[in-house]
């Protein structure tokens, strides 16, 4: 089997198991709007949400990202044996480190919400202070889990991201179901914090598989540590700063009309479906591939992984946008209207919606473009460029927010994302030279030209089967559904005919499987 066979199993049996998490995490999604809706708990709990997640995608998520072509390092020089061992020290040191942080956090709280959330004052601000604290061992927990993780993926493992997903959905959804009349949203961030240890226990099985075995070791002399170290600090500053604009948003939210929080959450949620099962399922498998190239110096093949990656993302990200564009308002209202979420919660979401979707193409462009710097070691350029992208998000947010409030915020975030992907692949181009620009600017155009037919037809069909199957809930998601797969075998039919590489290449592999199977069925 071939590198880009391999890579395309991976990444559809990852995707496999993405999706089926993403499914459950949006009923768990559409769960919270049901029972919470989008007013002054539920604005809390995301803030607190963000809180306890900035640094555990700050801190912690860097900490994987760095492992990766580490480790790779030392079993390439050392052995499996030695990599078990490093990996141990690694993770008994950030677990100190997580437990000093966890600490300043917790005595600090008031002031972070503060921050975070300046609107925020009285009830609110209590019960955001609250539901930080009681949400502070998900960072803690979140250390184990990213370094294990890590671990696995320098392993060439990587289903364990996808399914590890779904226990902690199971968690919530049982949380949101059964007990949240109970212990209201208070409860929820519990939930929360057992559904991140569902997700550690669930990789215990194939830790074991691999041969690893924790062991109490700290060697704060390591070389390898301080290689480590030397190189988290641009990551997490870019991370951070990322992660910053949503906190921005959020902040600038709190001072709008009540809801505007959750209404960007919940927008931001529908995009970050696409995201969450195909693109980050895409860079996760293509990052130690890079890495593998990069130690190699085999800068050919690293261009070529890159287009595919590149291409590829631009054929699902295109209309995905188109798509989410033209059917924001019934996605919404399908989606989250019910319960206490209501008309106007739609109409808040559906703006948030539409504004974050500009930026989609670029925002998961960015995911792989960082890998790329990340696998040859560069975690500079990605934080200069991390900076320029808030610098640019501020500018905005404070310039739209006065026309557009919370819609002004998410297109800020959009025009920021779009610029800085523009500064990264013009850097990267510096750094190893030709990167077949033209062959990613004819794959953009071609999926261009097929999603605006793709949503033309979408759009229409939809308000045509809406007004014969009446107004009901299941007669408007029949409509969408019909709309939205006729629109998508059109964008199908489309690509393949304007003869994309990487789409023919795909259908050739599924070509090649089925008459594969075929014929084995005919030998037995």
């Amino acid at each position: 089997m071939t590198k880009a066979n391999k890579a395309a199993k991976s990444v559809f049996i990852l995707a496999v198991f993405a999706l089926t998490s993403k499914i459950l995490g949006f009923f768990r999604e559409i769960l919270i709007a049901s029972k919470f809706g989008a007013g002054i708990e539920s604005d809390a709990f995301f803030i607190a949400q963000t809180a306890t997640g900035l640094i555990s995608t700050i801190f912690i998520g860097s900490i994987k990202t760095t492992m990766i072509p580490i480790l790779s390092a030392i079993e390439a020089k050392e052995g499996k044996k030695a990599k078990i061992l490093h990996t141990n020290n690694f993770l008994n040191i950030f677990l100190l480190i997580t437990i000093f942080f966890i600490l300043i956090i917790f005595v600090v709280t008031p002031y972070f919400i503060k921050i975070l959330a300046v609107g925020f004052e009285g009830y609110q601000l209590e019960l955001a202070v609250m539901l930080t604290r009681l949400g502070l061992p998900i960072i803690f927990l979140s250390c184990l889990l990213y370094v294990f993780r890590g671990y696995l993926q320098s392993e060439m493992r990587f289903a364990e991201e996808g399914v590890s997903a779904l226990p902690s959905n199971f968690v919530l959804i049982f949380y949101l179901l059964l007990l949240s009349n109970v212990f209201g949203i208070k409860g929820l961030m519990v939930a929360k914090v057992i559904a991140v240890l569902s997700q550690i226990i669930i990789q215990i099985p194939n830790l074991k598989k691999l041969s690893f075995r924790y062991n109490v070791y700290i060697n704060l002399a390591d070389p390898y540590l301080k290689k480590f170290m030397s190189l988290i600090p641009p990551v997490l500053i870019s991370v951070g700063i990322s992660d910053l604009n949503r906190i921005i948003d959020r902040s600038m939210a709190s001072t709008l009309l009540e809801g505007s929080i959750s209404a960007l959450n919940y927008g931001s949620r529908l995009t970050s479906l696409i995201q969450g099962i195909f693109i980050m399922t895409l860079s996760t498998v293509i990052f130690p591939m890079l890495s593998n190239e990069v130690n190699r110096d085999n800068i050919a093949n690293f261009k070529k992984m890159l287009r595919y990656g590149f291409n590829t993302i631009v054929l699902i990200t295109i209309p995905a946008t188109v798509g989410m564009i033209v059917l924001a308002e019934p996605i919404v209202r399908i989606a989250f209207q019910r319960g206490v979420f209501g008309a106007e919660a739609t109409y808040l979401t559906t703006g948030a919606l539409i504004f974050y979707s500009i930026g989609l193409v670029a925002v998961s462009l960015k995911f792989l473009l960082n890998k790329a710097y990340y696998s040859m070691q560069d975690t500079k350029t990605p934080m200069i460029n991390s900076m320029i992208a808030v610098s640019i998000n501020i500018i905005l947010n404070l310039m739209l927010i006065r026309y557009m409030a919370h819609r002004g915020l998410a297109l800020a975030t959009s025009i920021s994302a779009i610029a800085s992907c523009g500064l990264l692949i013009y850097l990267l181009r510096k750094k190893i030279g030709a990167l077949g620009i033209k062959s990613y600017i004819t794959c953009g155009i071609k999926a261009l030209i097929s999603s605006v037919i793709m949503g033309a037809a979408a759009y229409f069909m939809y308000y045509f089967l809406n007004n014969i199957m009446g107004h009901s809930k299941i007669g408007d998601l029949l409509a969408l559904l019909i709309s939205a797969g006729t629109g998508a075998l059109l964008y199908f039919a489309f690509i393949y005919i304007m003869k994309v590489e990487e789409f023919q290449w795909l259908v050739g592999l599924i070509k090649k499987k089925v008459f594969k199977n075929m014929e084995n069925n005919k030998l037995d």
